[in-house]
């Protein structure tokens, strides 16, 4: 059906397994234009074992509207990962935040709007705020409202998910007003290969790799709803090629761990003592518990999730982390010294 995709932010990490992802199960996709502003999140070498052939980079922001134009007419389908995504970075400098998330998808949506071409926009569970923890719910079940789905309200708590609740909202509305062919998907946490060393998961894994101790905020009991990005990749394009028009598809792999758990799984994965690790200050606003219901996704489309064991999965992020340390030990320092920075 699409023969020429362009892909935002694929230079990043879930963008960059998606990217992979098509080049591996999707031949028929002859050409894949990525469009990637390659600020300290977006790495070309994400990139540099697909062929060039099939897969262009092209360094550019998502907010220059005569280049995204330029591009968008050259596809029949735009998939936008583009995004400033870290919570702590927004807390402390929204700015880039509300450029990117809103103006950027604002620019992307008004060219395929133009040129008629299929949208898919690629958003965060983090916009409808956060869940009670399950042992604060009543009988914990799995009720209404004990997870999240596309009727949820939104309810951001950060610079982060507000914007990025802004740009849904703008794509909705211009499906409505200008008929732009264009469906969302919200996505639980995502990890596997190529995640920036900031987040939580690669951070602790590389932490044990340098001798470091990782890090735990708080108590380490907030929750969050895991999902391996090829899982994450497969039903992107499940949605792009089967979802209706104007629907919100929520992508989850029925993964809650709170964030405790899994650092102690890492630790044992790693032969390391479960406790051998440094509690350090919450951040501002964390939220307490994500958790997706991916039942219109499984229903509607018929995507479920492959990687359902969690502590394999793991296994592998450990594995890939091991073997690629020249891609990501040049970063290491640096962000370490930041988290030191705000006590962390």
């Amino acid at each position: 059906m699409f023969k020429n995709i362009l892909v935002t932010g694929a230079a990043g990490f879930i963008g960059s397994n998606f990217v992979h992802y098509l080049v591996r199960e999707h031949p028929e996709v002859k050409h894949i234009i990525v469009l990637d502003k390659l600020t300290y999140a977006g790495n070309p070498a994400n990139l540099a074992d697909l062929p060039s052939s099939r897969v262009q980079l092209i360094v550019g922001d998502i907010c220059n509207q005569n280049l995204v134009s330029q591009l968008v007419a050259q596809v029949d389908a735009v998939v936008n990962y583009a995004a400033e995504s870290h919570n702590d970075n927004s807390l402390t400098n929204p700015d880039p935040f509300i450029q990117t998330n809103i103006v950027g998808t604002y620019t992307l949506i008004q060219a395929c709007r133009h040129y008629n071409v299929r949208y898919h926009h690629i958003s965060t569970d983090e916009v409808y705020g956060d869940l009670p923890l399950r042992e604060n719910l009543p009988h914990h079940g799995e009720g209404p409202g004990e997870k999240f789905t596309s009727k949820s309200r939104y309810n951001p708590s950060s610079p982060y998910s507000a914007s990025k609740a802004s740009s849904d909202l703008l794509v909705r509305a211009w499906v409505r007003s200008f008929n732009l062919q264009a469906t969302i998907s919200n996505c639980s946490n995502n990890y596997g290969p190529y995640q920036h060393i900031e987040k939580f998961i690669p951070r602790q894994i590389t932490n044990i790799l340098c001798g470091r101790r990782p890090k735990l905020y708080g108590t380490g009991n907030n929750v969050r709803d895991w999902i391996h990005t090829s899982d994450h990749s497969e039903a992107v394009w499940t949605i792009l090629t089967q979802g209706k028009i104007g629907e919100t598809y929520l992508i989850g792999a029925h993964g809650e761990k709170n964030n405790r758990e899994v650092l102690e799984w890492i630790l044992e994965l790693m032969h390391q003592p479960q406790d051998a690790y440094d509690i350090v200050k919450d951040r501002p606003g964390h939220d307490l518990r994500y958790a997706i219901d991916p039942t219109k996704i499984e229903t509607e489309l018929g995507w479920h999730p492959r990687f359902t064991d969690f502590k394999k999965g793991l296994t592998q992020t450990i594995n890939w982390y091991s073997q690629h340390r020249d891609w990501w030990i040049d970063q290491k320092e640096s962000v370490e010294r930041e988290y030191e920075a705000n006590d962390q």
